[in-house]
């Protein structure tokens, strides 16, 4: 087998190019679609980097430590940022995007995350997005987790710029990732004397040399088998269904956050509203007088195959994460991951009902 991987025929530009196509079907879009050789940070900061300069006002929409980041990045780009924060429990809505725009008429570019996995909530793109179109931003959505989890669609929802990677809810590789790109956006790059030019985060090196070239040479030789992965990846999700496979990410959701009420010991989904959680992950705040990061090293000793991870920075004092995406996104992954917060939670004196946890996810799973 290993002999097989290292000897592989180079990839063609044309079964490159059949690649971009998949992924841009399973995001339902006309847009231009790159495949970034790299994982999704790659396509996230170029994507920034090409469209914001010293003339541009942004509205960071904050909801986690990824926008926290984009917002970092349009600062050095020199883009006066607006950052609309709301607490890492919840979610923002289009009436605070409105306020926004209200507020600061100025503001051209909009940077929105979809679901954070590092904090469990999601965001109502297809709302913020009417209101983003109707103001004339260009919109760049990190789609990253959401995508394979819950719709994605750029084009019903006016997203300019829709990275997605597929080592999430698709439960594929990290070593590649693809950013769909609408007119507008190509146009705010090309018109951006700071857009980056013949550079590994160079956007416009693809479309000129790339899709404009009418994709026949590729810019520089592929990462063959983080390619072949992403195409395996998309072929599994073509087969199950995209419907099925994001039912499938609803269920654990739903399952994981009903068993996680059940278990008690003090235990509580950290994103209260479930309309504002993601199927991606659940958070979950741990009760007082215990340490996440403890919990989840304790139950990790006894199963460290479980989907479990305690918050990231200041977070890891009070969150564990259940990441029931891509391949754990099933029944078996959430029981032992109730199992075992119940063996720990437990352990620690807490009065718990892990059996109680087990029937409710059961009952939960749709």
């Amino acid at each position: 087998m290993t002999h097989l991987l290292l000897d592989l025929p180079p990839m063609n530009a044309a079964h490159f190019a059949s690649i971009e196509d998949r992924v841009a079907r399973l995001l339902s879009t006309t847009q231009d679609v790159v495949i970034t050789q790299g994982e999704a940070l790659l396509p996230l900061e170029g994507a920034i980097r090409a469209t914001a300069g010293p003339g541009t006002t942004a509205l960071n929409v904050v909801t986690g430590p990824y926008g926290q980041t984009f917002g970092d990045w349009l600062r050095d780009c020199g883009a006066t940022v607006i950052d609309l924060t709301v607490p890492f429990h919840t979610a923002v809505t289009a009436e605070q995007v409105r306020a926004a725009f209200a507020e600061h008429p100025e503001i051209d570019f909009v940077s929105l995350v979809h679901a954070e996995a590092a904090t469990g909530n999601t965001n109502p793109v297809a709302g913020i997005g009417e209101v983003v179109r109707a103001h004339g931003a260009l919109f760049y959505l990190d789609a990253v987790a959401s995508v394979g989890a819950e719709p994605v669609l750029p084009d019903a929802w006016g997203v300019d710029l829709c990275v997605i990677g597929a080592q999430k809810a698709m439960g594929g590789p990290a070593g590649v990732s693809a950013v769909s790109v609408s007119e507008r956006a190509w146009a705010r790059m090309a018109a951006n004397p700071r857009a980056p030019r013949r550079s590994y985060l160079s956007l416009l090196d693809w479309k000129e040399r790339w899709i404009d070239g009418g994709r026949k040479a590729l810019l520089h030789a592929p990462a063959q088998l983080e390619m072949l992965a992403l195409e395996a990846c998309v072929e599994r999700i073509e087969a199950a269904g995209l419907e099925t496979v994001m039912a499938r990410h609803a269920s654990a959701a739903a399952a994981t956050r009903a068993g996680a009420v059940a278990l008690g010991g003090g235990l509580e989904p950290y994103v209260r509203d479930a309309a504002e959680a993601a199927p991606v992950a659940t958070t979950l705040r741990v009760p007082s007088g215990t340490v996440a990061s403890d919990l989840v090293a304790r139950a990790l000793s006894a199963d460290p195959a479980l989907p479990l991870a305690a918050g990231g920075g200041a977070l890891a004092g009070e969150m564990i994460r259940v990441n029931h995406y891509g391949p754990e996104a099933r029944p078996g992954a959430v029981r032992a991951s109730l199992a075992a917060l119940g063996a720990v939670l437990g352990a620690a004196g807490l009065d718990v009902d892990t059996d109680g946890a087990l029937r409710a996810a059961d009952a939960a799973w749709h």
